[in-house]
């Protein structure tokens, strides 16, 4: 489903994945998406590969995956972040991302988590910010 198909906007089809998860999974990444927005309030949200939510900002951020076990945020450039708060636990042996899978009932450290979103849009900018000066 696309939002051409839907007539529905990203962020629209975001909200409407989260009601129809309607359990842990969907409040979990509802608090997600506040999060993101927190530190990112510049933020676009986008609906990609047939229902996943993607933030972007000078370039993909992350992703918002929903699995039955867990909710799974994989940063596009994450092997290229430092990550002083440990917070990735799963794609560590890529080159490129790196992600944080959450289960139901763990604790998010929410300022941790802020300061890694900021760290990967400064990353973006500054690509980009290369990408242009060439």
């Amino acid at each position: 489903m696309t939002t051409a198909d839907t007539g529905k906007s990203p962020p629209e089809l975001i909200d409407a994945r989260i009601a129809e998860l309607g359990d842990w999974r969907g409040e979990l990444l509802s608090r997600l998406r506040g999060i993101i927005k927190q530190a990112l309030p510049d933020v676009i949200e986008e609906w990609k590969w047939r229902g996943v939510p993607v933030w972007y900002q000078d370039g993909m951020l992350c992703t918002g995956e929903t699995y039955k076990k867990a909710v799974k945020m994989t940063f596009a450039k994450g092997a290229s972040l430092e990550d002083p708060s440990g917070l990735f636990n799963a794609s560590l042996e890529g080159n490129t991302r790196r992600a944080i899978d959450f289960h139901e009932g763990e604790a998010i450290d929410e300022d941790a988590l802020k300061a890694l979103l900021r760290a990967a849009a400064r990353l973006n900018a500054s690509t980009q910010k290369r990408e242009r000066t060439r």
